[in-house]
């Protein structure tokens, strides 16, 4: 145990000192990340040096492969670290009394997705909250965690809420990039996952094989990127499109593809299909090449702080062009000057004119004091759909939540009504398409995918 200290105190200075040092009169957050305190054995390491919370995730991993006890607080952003006493039984993780069952939430609360993870939260907390924190007989336990957006971040925060708290179901995340490993996490442990709005089909399918404990709450990239394509041709009769995506996104690839496949089928032609890296600021090769092609559409599917650099570049080089992207682009922040007149499908929209819908919206905004966005509504519809499940199966097992979530039938979703899941988890429902016009996002129609309007 000793060399296990010495190999622990090692690291800890790497970090502490050579990688993120910051000064004692740093708040709470160093370079936009929460700033770490750390506690071993209850000593404070360095009282007067707080850490970027970037570096909670080698150091968490470090630790446990060490056989030390890690605990995180996310209220105070202080991370616990122990060693247990030498022979001494390993505590037993406390569970859940037989009336409780705990539901984990996942999502960015921190980071460039935080608006994101944000509206995701308040859908959750507002399902839970109206349900009153229960489902059928039980009592409802939410237990958050903040993912940054970070692969390792969700798969150690997924660990934690199956291994230590119990959990019976998931929420989360929010993008497929981030969803995919937590999807493999969650099936290999057989706890339920549902996924607000992660669109890519290998959340729920793993080469070629169904994820039966994961589902989603949105519609999949094939259908996404194929109803933007049918749009474009029929609605706006398009004959020519140029195509950007980030080769290393699995959103923004699978989108871009669907795109194109359903655009060349449909009779318009793809004049540029080019990819990019998520660290590219610098459009302007390409997006030259795009201004002298002059095609009808420039589809963009990516999120809405690259598409935002993307269309501010592309409008000052004179492209024309109708800007088209996919739900990644609904957001507040959104540059609405530089997308001015672009068209973008979602999962739903505030301004859709059904009665329910604009009850919820009333109800949001009483409870948040802000318009309600779409990541906002399938959390909301992800929650409530994992709480009819186990209000139906009548149980807290994961296995019998799954059956009734499977066979679940015309449930009354704020984003529209879903007549039941697919084979692959995923829910069959329209889908909306929004146009950006005077500084916000206004509902154009719903779109049954693959059925016309």
């Amino acid at each position: 145990m000793r060399r296990r200290w010495v190999l622990l105190i090692t690291l800890l200075f790497v970090f502490l000192v050579l990688a993120v040092p910051a000064f004692a009169d740093v708040p709470v957050v160093y370079q936009e990340y929460p700033a770490v305190r750390v506690i071993v054995n209850g000593q404070e390491v360095n009282g007067g040096i707080l850490m970027d919370g970037r570096t909670m995730v080698p150091l968490r991993a470090i630790s446990e492969l060490l056989g030390l006890n890690v605990q995180w607080d996310a209220t105070t952003n202080t991370v616990y670290i122990s060693s247990p006493a030498a022979g001494a039984p390993q505590k037993p993780v406390p569970v859940p009394a037989q009336d409780v069952i705990r539901i984990g939430l996942i999502a960015p609360l921190t980071g460039d997705l935080k608006t994101y993870g944000q509206s995701v939260k308040n859908g959750f907390a507002l399902a839970l909250e109206e349900k009153k924190y229960r489902a059928g007989t039980f009592k409802l336990e939410g237990v958050i965690v903040d993912d940054r957006n970070n692969a390792t971040e969700a798969v150690n925060g997924a660990m934690k809420l199956i291994k230590q708290d119990r959990v019976s179901a998931i929420v989360g995340s929010v993008t497929s990039l981030i969803t995919i490993p937590l999807a493999t996490v969650a099936q290999e442990n057989g706890v339920l996952l549902i996924t607000p709005t992660a669109t890519n089909p290998r959340v729920t399918v793993d080469n070629g094989r169904r994820r039966d404990c994961v589902f989603r709450a949105c519609f999949v990239d094939p259908l996404q990127g194929t109803a933007a394509a049918t749009f474009a041709l029929d609605k706006l009769k398009a004959g020519t499109a140029a195509v950007l995506y980030d080769r290393g996104n699995a959103y923004s690839a699978g989108l871009a593809q669907k795109f194109k496949e359903a655009f060349e089928k449909g009779g318009g032609r793809v004049t540029v299909y080019e990819a990019y890296v998520s660290s590219n600021e610098d459009f302007t090769p390409v997006l030259k090449d795009i201004a002298r092609q002059k095609p009808s559409i420039l589809y963009f599917p990516d999120y809405y702080f690259k598409a935002g650099q993307i269309g501010r570049q592309g409008r000052a080089l004179g492209i024309a062009a109708t800007f088209m992207g996919g739900d990644g682009w609904d957001s507040p922040d959104i540059d609405w000057q530089a997308m001015k007149g672009g068209y973008f499908t979602t999962h739903w929209s505030s301004s859709d004119p059904r009665p329910e819908v604009r009850e919820w919206v009333n109800r949001y905004k009483a409870r948040f004091g802000a318009e309600p966005d779409m990541f906002a509504a399938l959390a909301y519809d992800a929650t409530r759909i994992l709480l009819q499940a186990i209000e139906t199966a009548a149980s807290r097992d994961p296995a019998a939540i799954k059956e009734a979530m499977q066979n679940m039938k015309e449930f009354p979703a704020v984003s529209g009504m879903i007549s039941g899941f697919d084979l692959d988890g995923n829910p069959v429902k329209a889908m909306a398409v929004m146009q950006i016009k005077d500084g916000k996002a206004v509902f154009v129609t719903n779109v049954m995918p693959g059925k016309g309007e």
